[in-house]
């Protein structure tokens, strides 16, 4: 192993440390009892499907992985992150936006498909390059990016097709003692694609000997679709023709051919009869080369629900970038690996909230008496951040989302901050991409019945509004006048008055957004009118009750 020492003297609280330094103190292989090599560098490696849509749930893997070398580089050792595009998978379904002609792609390899939309070679390299003009956004650590495709075309995974079918009975017996239904005589560790039709998932093998394998091109039944074989007969062999190895076997080759030392995968791998502990073995038992530590996670879920096209709730990385930092999204997955990731739109403000705290106690502007939960949010937070660590924005998302709904301009937004003691020259720019965020999320995400803005024509008010909500608001107004009044004393002043008044605290709220806002919800009421000018609040509550 690398003689360089890590950073033991300091306790590792956060998951990505406790991994790297797995990585690094690791000594010998999982299934053998062998040394492991010195490493020149780590390599971790993350990768993505291109069969299926590249949402944001694609990115948890690739920023929890980045997350582990950037940790391996900052303890002192030299570190890789590779990205890998799954691009020789078949098509399994038609994405929405695809002509429905495409059907008769389904089973063919992406990186041989048509790009649907004639502006890059092919399907795959259309998603790809689409994916990679993002990706980036979300790493700090430049990746090398590489091609199953472009790999298998190179011959660089010849050698581990060769050693598989050299060891093949070794290979059946792994794989058998994870199965129900064992493999028999004829089973082949590689696919080949048809020669007539061009499709991976339908060349069923009938034969393999004398590295000639012989198949037959039949329909294969996916989850939805089918894909459709075309009847052809034909013998390819493994170290000429086109193809690919099964994945219980292509996984073991990837960590040997780049030489992973970490890679991240489902919950679902955990399990000791996944495809993880099948690719182990193999990578340890018959490609020499011992596996890699992995970092298993949750996967992400959309208001509880799996994120699917079909379902209409997939979110790109774009559409995050939208109304929300990377830094966000990397806090967001960055927290416990193991634990459900449920996200909503609607609930944004609350993860903005928990980001904001984390960087106050980063920055010492809050406290944590728990050292251990101390050190570990510092740690999420800097762990978070893409280039320079960004300071805490003095100012709520909420409270930014509410202000830019009511003032069109940011100017003016500002200036309420600064009025509102929620301003810090330093950080103006940190405000004003906050600002532009926040106006986004209110315009994309927030339902037209919660969307706010100060209303122009009151008349109509005057008629919803009871005489004791007319004389509730008069003595706000009385209040407001006696000198300058700051959020929290006017929020006071509201409870306390309606509770002398013996008024339902709601008709007091509602008085107050009806007549400002027109609706019967809204903001903290001491933070909304300490917001508005004075003045223009005084004149609304005494036209309101004429």
């Amino acid at each position: 192993m690398n003689s360089k020492k890590s950073k033991d003297a300091e306790t590792a609280y956060f998951w990505a440390d406790q991994k790297a330094d797995e990585i690094v103190k690791r000594r010998r292989y999982h299934y053998l009892e062998k040394e492991i090599p010195e490493f020149d560098k780590y390599v971790v490696k993350t990768s993505a499907s291109i069969s299926g849509v590249l949402h944001i749930g694609r990115l948890s893997d690739t920023i929890r992985s980045e997350s582990v070398s950037r940790v391996l580089e900052e303890k002192g050792y030299k570190s890789e992150l590779i990205w890998v595009a799954e691009d020789m998978d078949p098509l399994r379904k038609i994405p929405e936006g695809v002509p429905s002609d495409y059907e008769e792609y389904i089973g063919a390899p992406v990186v041989n498909i048509p790009d649907p939309w004639g502006c890059h070679g092919s399907y795959a390299e259309h998603h790809v390059s689409k994916y990679l003009e993002v990706l980036h956004k979300f790493v700090s650590q430049d990746m090398t990016i590489y091609s199953m495709h472009e790999e298998y075309r190179k011959g660089s995974f010849k050698p581990y097709i060769k050693s598989l079918l050299e060891n093949l009975g070794k290979v059946i017996e792994i794989q058998n003692r994870y199965r129900e239904n064992p493999l028999g005589r004829g089973w082949s560790p590689w696919t080949p694609t048809c020669e007539n039709c061009g499709k991976i998932i339908t060349s069923k093998v009938r034969s393999f000997e004398e590295e000639k394998v012989g198949y037959r091109c039949e329909d294969y039944k996916f989850e939805s679709s089918v894909a459709r074989g075309c009847g052809h007969e034909g013998e390819a062999n493994p170290l000429r023709d086109a193809g690919k190895m099964m994945w219980k076997g292509e996984w073991a080759a990837q960590w040997a051919r780049w030489k992973v030392v970490s890679e991240g995968a489902g919950k679902e791998y955990v399990v000791p009869s996944s495809a993880w502990w099948v690719n182990a073995e193999i990578v340890e038992r018959i490609l020499d080369f011992p596996m890699p530590e992995p970092i298993f996670y949750e996967h992400l879920m959309i208001n509880g629900e799996k994120m699917s096209a079909s379902l209409g709730n997939v979110v790109f990385p774009h559409d995050w970038l939208e109304v929300a930092s990377p830094e966000l999204l990397r806090f967001f997955y960055n927290k416990k690996l193991m634990k459900t990731r449920s996200f909503s739109w609607q609930e944004l403000p609350n993860l903005y909230d928990d980001y904001d705290r984390a960087a106050r106690i980063f920055f010492g502007e809050e406290d944590v008496e728990n050292k251990k939960e101390l050190e570990h949010i510092k740690r999420l937070y800097q762990i978070s951040q893409i280039k320079e660590t960004k300071k805490p924005v003095p100012a709520q998302f909420s409270y930014i989302a509410v202000l830019a709904q009511i003032f069109g301009d940011d100017n003016r937004v500002l200036e309420t901050l600064k009025r509102t003691g929620h301003y810090k020259e330093e950080r103006k720019n940190l405000l004003l991409e906050r600002i532009r965020l926040a106006r986004n999320w209110a315009a994309l995400y927030v339902p037209e019945k919660d969307r706010i803005g100060l209303l122009e024509d009151y008349s109509t008010v005057k008629e919803k509004l009871s005489d004791e909500q007319k004389i509730f608001l008069e003595r706000v107004s009385d209040y407001l006048t006696g000198g300058e009044r700051i959020a929290e004393d006017i929020q006071d002043h509201i409870f306390t008055t309606s509770k002398e008044m013996k008024m339902p605290l709601r008709n007091a709220f509602q008085a107050i957004y009806l007549s400002l806002l027109g609706v019967t919800r809204g903001p903290k009421a001491g933070t909304l009118i300490v917001s508005l000018d004075k003045d223009w609040v005084l004149k609304r509550f005494k036209e309101v009750r004429a």
